[in-house]
């Protein structure tokens, strides 16, 4: 406060003196001497300068003021012409993305009409509330097996259900009564015949052809949401060490993928980006009873290798070795055995009067190869040989005594030793 005191009174005293100069100017003026103007406003530009002012110049407005104020958080704007190039870019990555899901919609149309959702109506196993019946959804997919116009399902899905109580929901909202039904207790397929016209049928891979990456799409009911598509990749193959169910599944090969597989999905196809079947949905790995990220479905060669006997003879005939395989293959077996490491399946007993038997081979043998197909482990051998035709002669590779040997033998079938 005794700052702007003193600063008022030195104002007034220089007003004073620039008074007095002016009228020595006036006077000096009628004298003659011109070239001298007199203002009584004094120097305000120490204050004018916080205003943005200049010596010579007009206070700047508001709006002027505004416009010089700049955002210290944004290091640069993009100008027009920038912005115009940046949304050319995006258009172009953009068209390579709508390829991609144009590719999706597709297979989409293609393959919707083939996939159905199934309702089954079954004895409760654990009556509840007074209910002694309960309800399970499941997917399926229209195929054409030994001529026939089938639906190919999972056997969870419809175990203990009699025909009546099975519906088959199409994709035009048509339901539908299967005629017959096959299942495979041992693979959990099941095979639905129908008795309708003019049905889509899908498309079925010749092969195991999916690898490792390969884009994927899982379709079916996930949560009785019929027809819906998920979108995934090939996570793995050959998952062969899976708990399900109550009554498990012997014989196992499945591929591993994160396309999300919930339940309803099970019996519902996995298709590759040509539109092919490669796989029938199955289970999912989960804590939470929803879609983790790995889901499995069995491969398309399985599931044809038992859909077309199920269609044909009406039962599943397996090819049949007879050997016992050691299920805990450990290093210190192999270092024992003079191998380098556990790979294969090693025999820990022969049965008498088998193709094993007759074929020469021994405890301890352990087979690297069968009919040309390098052996993991005993889950391994076993998966291939539930796929072998009974009337089929193959060839081992044998470990035994340090050197690996080849062999001959034909299989028998299953049923001769193990009747059902």
């Amino acid at each position: 406060m005794r700052y702007a005191v003193d600063r008022m009174k030195a104002g007034r005293g220089w007003l004073a003196a620039l008074r007095l100069a002016c009228l020595l100017a006036v006077c000096l003026g009628s004298l003659g001497w011109g070239g001298i103007a007199c203002s009584e406003e004094p120097p305000l530009a120490p204050i004018g300068s916080a205003l943005g002012t200049t010596a010579g110049s007009t206070p700047k407005s508001r709006d002027a003021l505004a416009g010089d104020r700049v955002d210290p958080t944004r290091r640069e704007r993009l100008s027009p012409s920038d912005r115009d190039r940046l949304y050319e870019q995006v258009r172009e990555d953009a068209e390579h993305l709508e390829r991609q899901s144009t590719q999706i919609r597709r297979l989409s149309q293609l393959l919707r009409p083939t996939v159905v959702h199934i309702d089954a109506n079954k004895p409760a196993l654990r009556p509840r509330n007074g209910k002694a019946s309960e309800d399970e959804a499941g997917s399926g997919v229209i195929a054409q097996v030994a001529g026939r116009t089938v639906v190919i399902t999972n056997r969870h899905v419809i175990h203990r259900a009699e025909l009546d109580n099975i519906t088959i929901r199409l994709d035009d909202g048509r339901e539908l009564k299967p005629q017959r039904l096959w299942s495979d207790s041992g693979t959990d397929i099941a095979v639905l015949a129908l008795d309708e016209p003019d049905l889509d049928v899908a498309r079925l891979a010749e092969k195991d052809a999916v690898e490792i990456g390969d884009t994927v799409l899982a379709i079916g009911s996930p949560f009785g949401l019929s027809h819906s598509v998920t979108l995934g990749i090939v996570s793995a193959k050959g998952r062969r060490d899976l708990e399900l169910g109550d009554e498990g599944v012997k014989f196992q090969d499945f591929i591993q993928t994160d396309a999300a597989i919930n339940p309803g999905n099970s019996g519902g196809p996995l298709v590759n980006a040509r539109g092919e079947v490669v796989g029938l949905n199955t289970a999912i790995a989960s804590n939470s009873g929803g879609s983790e990220g790995i889901g499995f479905a069995i491969p398309i060669s399985m599931v044809m290798f038992v859909a077309k006997q199920l269609v044909e003879t009406g039962n599943v005939s397996r090819a049949y070795l007879g050997v016992t395989l050691d299920r805990i293959f450990s290093q210190r077996t192999a270092q024992r055995l003079g191998m380098v490491r556990a790979v294969g399946a090693r025999v820990s007993g022969v049965t008498q009067g088998s193709p094993a038997d007759t074929a020469g081979l021994l405890p301890d043998d352990v087979i690297l190869e069968f009919d040309g197909t390098a052996i993991d482990d005993d889950d391994h051998l076993v998966s291939l040989v539930s796929m072998t035709p009974t009337d089929r002669t193959v060839s081992l590779v044998v470990f035994r005594h340090r050197e690996r040997m080849s062999l001959q033998m034909p299989v028998a079938s299953r049923e001769q030793f193990e009747p059902r």
